[in-house]
């Protein structure tokens, strides 16, 4: 929970930090390689939480039955609607990883 500030901040100084890069290629730091490298932080924030991610939706499956919140009839539907959204989890993180393949191969291209 004490990385939850960090990777929000950081949610949103990449992209800024990517546009600096570009704006001021060559003079002072290397804002493009700073923004890849805190766009590296939240993905693998993102991987590192999926299993967690995953596994409260198991287990707000066992806690709805055992809470009597969901019938018989209703208990496929509501395993389909918490496995759904598990799976949000893992395209987030899959969308993450290739968005930072594609910036380290802007910043590559951009070396040349």
């Amino acid at each position: 929970m004490w990385l939850v500030p960090a990777t929000q901040f950081a949610n949103m100084a990449w992209m800024g930090l990517m546009l600096l890069g570009f704006l001021f290629r060559g003079l002072g730091p290397n804002f493009i390689n700073i923004a890849i490298g805190v766009f590296s932080v939240l993905t693998l924030f993102q991987i590192v939480t999926l299993p967690v991610e995953l596994d409260a939706s198991r287990r707000a499956k066992i806690q709805l039955e055992r809470l009597g919140l969901v019938g018989p009839a209703e208990r496929e539907p509501v395993r389909r609607v918490l496995s759904a959204a598990a799976m949000t989890y893992v395209a987030a993180m899959v969308t993450g990883i290739l968005q930072l393949l594609q910036l380290l191969l802007i910043a590559r291209d951009d070396r040349r």
